[in-house]
């Protein structure tokens, strides 16, 4: 479009450094300087290096546990609706670490973490509180070290005051999120179904008490081996979950029947020991109202659950 005469002619000669600034080289020796304090021999490597690397493993190593501490407090910030609960209240087990039965593997059971604190997070709607969790809550109690914490989500207006104590009271040490294994966080919110969430970057939620009764379950002893026994346990869950807690008069008397004719065979109904099957079976007996006119294997069925102590919690909160 238009030219304009160069400013400097082409003949300036500019010097350009090779480097942005000059250094001396630190292995290389004056000419006039042969002091032990300065010479490298045999390969020694000098003090004030050996301590510069001493301090650099140090810093690297309080990074390592500063990095785990942060993603261990990520876990919490990221807690679903913890931006929109109203009251919070944490309890632990008072259980001293003493009186566990057993410390399971958790990295086996859930997957290597590199957090503080497992977090399983439950969405619960306080018109129908879920009295197999809390069951659950309190056998996972004796196994593990529990930080368990009941929020009220901003679409409730108002809870029980035994909703929000259902997990007890609050441990002196809640804030030492590092010195329990396993999260359990409560939050009473307008759900028309329960939902679970435990990874929330890996994990789709899990819906339904009897899906996440199962889950949880698994974290206090694996399901039987024998296709026939598990089969056998499922088999009672579904019928609590769907004939004593939903069906009418006719399914209820029904599901008491083969109850009964279960239960003079054996004290438990899958077995030996106490399965999930006695848990949701009590847990929906009372939530029907059919625990009293019970015949009498029931009756003394019933009486061996409350003897053991975990069913105490779903019991009081429907007094």
């Amino acid at each position: 479009m238009y030219k304009v005469q160069p400013i400097c002619g082409g003949d300036v000669k500019v010097d350009l450094p090779t480097c942005m600034y000059k250094l001396a080289n630190v292995h290389a020796q004056p000419a006039n300087s042969c002091t032990h304090e300065h010479a490298l021999q045999n390969g020694e490597v000098d003090p004030s290096v050996r301590a510069l690397e001493a301090r650099q493993d140090e810093i690297m190593r309080k990074l390592y546990e500063l990095k785990a501490a942060v993603e261990g407090l990520a876990k919490t910030v990221t807690t679903p609706d913890a931006d929109m609960d109203l009251t919070v209240r944490g309890s632990l087990s008072s259980q001293s670490s003493s009186s566990f039965r057993g410390e399971a593997d958790l990295d086996t059971l859930l997957g290597k973490d590199l957090g503080a604190l497992r977090d399983i997070v439950i969405n619960a709607n306080p018109a129908r509180p879920p009295l197999t969790l809390l069951v659950l809550h309190k056998m996972l109690c004796q196994r593990y070290r529990v930080l368990s914490t009941v929020h009220v989500h901003s679409s409730v207006s108002s809870v029980p005051p035994q909703l929000l104590s259902c997990l007890g009271p609050r441990h002196p040490d809640s804030y030492a999120r590092h010195l329990f294994q396993l999260g359990f966080t409560l939050i009473w919110k307008d759900v028309p179904k329960l939902q679970m969430k435990f990874s929330v970057q890996n994990m789709c939620p899990v819906e339904g008490e009897a899906s996440v009764a199962r889950f949880l379950f698994k974290l206090l002893a694996p399901y039987p081996s024998d296709a026939a026994a598990a089969t056998l346990v499922d088999s009672w869950v579904d019928t609590a979950f769907h004939q004593l807690a939903e069906g009418g008069a006719k399914e209820r008397a029904a599901v008491m029947r083969a109850l009964n004719l279960t239960l003079g065979r054996g004290p438990w109904l899958a077995g030996r020991d106490v399965s999930l099957a006695d848990v949701a079976c009590y847990c929906c007996l009372l939530l029907a109202g059919s625990a009293s006119p019970a015949p009498a294997n029931v009756q003394r069925w019933l009486e061996s659950c409350e003897n053991l102590g975990h069913f105490g919690p779903a019991k009081v909160l429907l007094q």
